[in-house]
């Protein structure tokens, strides 16, 4: 596994990765035995949860075999699809900060960031990988355009797992009642004003962030 990860040149990833996860799972821990209240553990259950497309598209890098079956790289990519949003889900988790708690509120703050930047990290790395992926099939420009277009469907999909309570795995379990809710917000827009709030200004949010990304991996030292 060490070899592979170092031919793939992903071992100080996974590595820093891996640092930043037992980090946030420290703090909140700390938190626990501090205060004897289990308010923010749910956390840990979040990132493992935007954990899951890094480790999916890592898999599929790391095994470039998988790349030439699209009966095999197609599913993949869409289990990728349904989990990506959960990546920066975690930043809706600061409407849990309160003025009076346990724990100062600095304290809270940076529990939160944490754990919302090590999701977003997971994000945009295996968002990187699937533009690696999709190059086999396109041209670089359209890559980026796709992007850029699953970005605003993740904060479509933010919109759908903070207000509307699905997760993920429902549409295992519960398929029509999901495509209902969201076929309602398709067809009528105007209905639901806030869902296409959320999803516009998210996803402008998470657009400047890849790029400032993508300007700081092509900056020059």
């Amino acid at each position: 596994m060490l070899k592979t990860l170092k031919d793939i040149q992903r071992l100080n990833e996974t590595i820093f990765m891996g640092i930043l996860t037992l980090f946030c799972f420290s703090v909140s821990l700390f938190r626990f035995v501090y205060t004897d209240t289990n308010v923010f553990l749910f956390l840990n259950w979040n990132l493992f949860l935007a954990f899951i497309p890094w480790a999916l598209t890592s898999l599929v890098i790391m095994k470039p075999t998988l790349q030439k079956s699209r009966i095999i790289l197609f599913p993949l990519l869409a289990v990728w699809l349904l989990f990506f949003p959960n990546a920066p889900y975690i930043l809706t988790d600061l409407f849990h900060l309160r003025l009076k708690s346990s724990m100062p509120i600095w304290f809270d703050l940076v529990l939160i960031l944490s754990f919302a930047w090590t999701g977003l990290l997971f994000g945009f790395l295996s968002l990187w990988d699937i533009e690696k992926i999709l190059q086999n099939f396109m041209k670089r420009t359209y890559v980026i355009f796709i992007s850029v277009g699953l970005l605003f469907m993740d904060s479509f999909g933010i919109y759908v797992g903070r207000y509307l309570r699905w997760n993920s795995w429902d549409i295992v379990s519960e398929p029509f009642r999901i495509i209902y809710d969201i076929g309602d917000r398709v067809i009528n827009p105007f209905e639901h004003p806030s869902a296409w709030g959320i999803t516009i200004f998210i996803g402008l949010f998470l657009t400047i962030i890849y790029l400032s990304f993508r300007l700081i991996r092509k900056r020059n030292d």
